[in-house]
């Protein structure tokens, strides 16, 4: 894409209602734009991001086995009258009204609507087990929305819900989804640490929040060393995990975890961006949904369900990493992966190079951010750090009389000055 033509109206000033960095640095980047309190446009930038995390998330749950599927954004209050919660979820829920007069509402989640598609079409235990997902907008009607898309009202979210026989298979499709969790915050750069949450009435420990780490993170967090170790060495060790010392603020580990001694204990802060649950019959018994067991018993199924923010993750990963100069994408999740700046828009000696570097990296599948723009170079600069690319490829007359251009890495700053083809190998590798 040549900036010339990107639809990309970044802010040279802090926003004065933007109070994190996150929320600050995608509306100065030309991601997104408010169009209502917590409601948000994602602009060109910002939804390709969205849509590499989107990606990623879809690919963990595809190889975790679980099938994806769509439901709508509006449900009838019918069926969450049948599990007792339409009355009892609050203020959050946007209700309205259709043109025959029939209660609806804006999901903010999918339990109900998951469970009356299984049990409309789910008759035996044969068909189990059953994991299904999707990536919808949800709706939550909070009462101060704020900090953009970290909290907004209106946000895209993966959530997935599992069917099992009994407690055992329920378990093991928890366990999977454990995994899967893991591997996907890694694969987008990030720490995440997993710790118990409560789990309310229904009691039992298979319930995590995944936190991952942030130094401009919204809660302390605070964990065994043991956590790091692992993920040092790759290992998703579930058992290992478990046993580990993990809590926010408070110091409270819900899975009652020793506090690990001093030298042992490391301390972070925290964005919480996925939730996993079992919850067993809460839906199931209330909504019949029953199958046929293995001597012709009915069977009431036990269910689980898995949430990942994946417009909060968006938020999430800027908090991670930012500089004072701007956003530092990981590789995985960038919008474009070089960011290639012509110095001398114009010349038709750097026109030329810059044009063919362009069509060169394109064509080897690397994505590229091209500033053709008529500008000063510090102009040029600036805007590339601002929108975080993690690599700038610069070139100017001076750099091409001697046959070079500059490699920049926005994570480290590091720079080098190569020829053409040893910058192209680089990227393409």
């Amino acid at each position: 894409m040549r900036l010339s033509a990107l639809f990309l109206p970044t802010l040279k000033e802090n926003p004065a209602e933007a109070q994190i960095a996150s929320h600050r640095l995608m509306l100065r980047a030309g991601m997104i734009r408010q169009s209502a309190a917590g409601i948000y446009s994602w602009l060109p930038l910002g939804l390709r991001v969205l849509r590499k995390i989107e990606r990623i998330v879809r690919e963990e749950q595809d190889a975790a086995g679980a099938q994806e599927l769509l439901m709508p954004t509006i449900q009838a209050a019918d069926i969450w009258r049948e599990s007792e919660r339409y009355d009892a979820y609050g203020k959050e829920m946007l209700r309205f009204k259709d043109r025959h007069d029939r209660e609806m509402l804006y999901g903010p989640t999918n339990e109900e609507l998951i469970t009356q598609l299984f049990r409309d079409n789910v008759k035996s235990y044969r068909d189990l087990p059953k994991t299904l997902y999707h990536i919808q907008w949800k709706f939550r009607d909070e009462v101060r929305p704020r900090f953009g898309v970290m909290r907004g009202r209106e946000f895209l979210m993966k959530d997935s819900y599992s069917f099992d026989l009994d407690f055992e298979g329920a378990k093991r499709s928890y366990e999977t989804m454990f995994t899967a969790y893991l591997k996907t915050f890694k694969r987008m750069g990030l720490t995440a640490i997993p710790m118990r949450a409560d789990s309310g009435a229904i009691g039992g420990n298979l319930t995590h929040e995944f936190h991952v780490l942030a130094e401009t993170g919204e809660s302390g967090v605070f964990y065994d060393a043991a956590y790091d170790e692992l993920a040092a060495k790759g290992e998703i060790d579930l058992e290992a995990l478990n046993r580990l010392y993990a809590a926010t603020d408070e110091k409270h580990d819900p899975n009652g975890a020793d506090v690990p001694p001093p030298e042992r204990l490391r301390q972070a802060r925290g964005i919480e961006v996925g939730h996993i649950f079992y919850f067993g019959t809460k839906y199931s018994k209330l909504m019949n949904a029953v199958v046929t067991g293995p001597t012709g018993e009915p069977v009431t199924v036990e269910m689980g369900s898995y949430g990942i923010g994946v417009s909060r993750l968006v938020g999430a990963i800027i908090e991670a990493y930012h500089d004072d100069r701007g956003i530092m994408w990981p590789e995985a999740v960038a919008p474009y992966k070089v960011g290639l700046i012509n110095l001398k828009s114009g010349d038709s000696a750097c026109d030329a190079v810059c044009d063919d570097l362009y069509r060169t990296l394109s064509e080897q599948n690397v994505e590229v951010l091209y500033d053709d723009r008529d500008g000063r170079a510090g102009v040029k600069f600036a805007d590339m750090d601002l929108i975080g690319l993690p690599w700038q490829l610069v070139l100017g007359p001076k750099g091409l009389a001697a046959g070079i251009v500059e490699l920049k890495n926005r994570h480290t700053g590091e720079k080098h000055e190569l020829s053409v083809e040893s910058a192209l190998a680089r990227l393409t590798a």
